[in-house]
């Protein structure tokens, strides 16, 4: 599969962002400056730490919220090298927020909800989401990998310890293919390839929809029991690697690459490996939008918290 740069700047410089075209920027350009980078995000960073402002695209009111620390750790990680206060205070505002269990609801108040999506403004701030305290903690623990005053946070002990007692939990319904993406990629983000593998236990079942072949894969661990866990979960993931999203658009399914999109991962071992060319779940353009800019479906990724319930209208 080819990749044409100069085709995709060219897209950029007409439809992105700043932010994306610095993230674009850094990731074609050995010599990018890291520092115009940093302060294309610091723009959408609010006074008491967090992040908001659009940052998630589809959420434009200017309050600090989850969604907007993801994609803050998304471009820290990207930038590879610690940042001082910027992260730390990013991780104080997380714990600032999170519930008494340690998780964090899916979208907090929306002051200004025009332009948002309803997804977002229908959230109960008062639950914990599995789904997005697994994104965000996923993320933070790939900055952690560079940056010792995140990997030390109070809040990330206290986030990772809710992910892992929700993911065990033998009572909690399961959730839809978003939130499995992101328990996935958060499973993942917490191992260690520099410890010694240990097999992964084979949960494969025979139920409908699950794969019903042995996984063979080890996973190193840096959590006690992680890489077992990343195996259950895993057996979930069809056999033909096309995970669907129920009560998303029409034919809306998460591919191999939307799971596992770094192949030198221990997640990978775990994705079914199928005879088409690797691909991810791209919508097109204006795909769940009116010609007005509305949205015309909620999908799931966006409406699943952590017990399993769909948000409110």
């Amino acid at each position: 599969m080819e990749f044409e740069v100069t085709k995709a700047a060219t897209f950029m410089v007409t439809h992105a962002r700043m932010i994306d075209r610095r993230r674009f920027e850094a990731i074609t350009t050995p010599d990018a400056p890291a520092d115009a980078l940093l302060a294309a995000l610091a723009a959408y960073r609010n006074d008491d730490g967090g992040f908001g402002w659009g940052l998630e695209p589809d959420l434009r009111s200017p309050e600090s919220q989850p969604a907007g620390a993801l994609h803050a750790f998304e471009v820290l990680e990207e930038i590879g090298r610690p940042v001082g206060e910027l992260a730390t205070t990013l991780c104080d505002w997380l714990d600032s927020v999170s519930l008494p269990d340690g998780g964090l609801p899916f979208a907090l108040p929306i002051g200004e909800p025009v332009g948002s999506a309803p997804w977002w403004l229908g959230a109960d701030p008062d639950s914990s989401s599995l789904h997005i305290t697994a994104a965000v903690a996923a993320a933070a623990h790939g900055v952690a990998r560079h940056d010792p005053a995140v990997r030390d946070h109070v809040w990330l002990a206290r986030a990772t310890d809710h992910c892992r007692r929700a993911i065990a939990d033998p009572g909690r319904p399961p959730g839809g293919a978003y939130e499995l993406r992101f328990v996935l990629g958060f499973l993942d983000a917490i191992q260690d390839d520099a410890n010694q593998d240990e097999p992964a236990r084979d949960h494969a079942t025979k139920d409908a929809g699950v794969r019903d072949h042995a996984i063979q894969a080890t996973a190193p661990e840096a959590v006690p029991g992680a890489g077992a866990e990343l195996g259950r979960l895993a057996a979930r993931l069809p056999r033909d690697g096309i995970l669907p999203v129920e009560g998303g658009l029409e034919g809306e399914a998460l591919r191999p690459l939307d799971v596992s999109p770094w192949p030198d991962r221990p997640l990978r071992r775990f994705v079914p490996r199928t005879s088409s060319p690797p691909t991810s779940a791209v919508s097109p353009p204006g795909s769940g939008r009116t010609g007005g800019g509305s949205w015309t479906s909620r999908p799931s990724h966006r409406r699943r918290h952590s017990n399993g319930a769909a948000t409110p209208p």
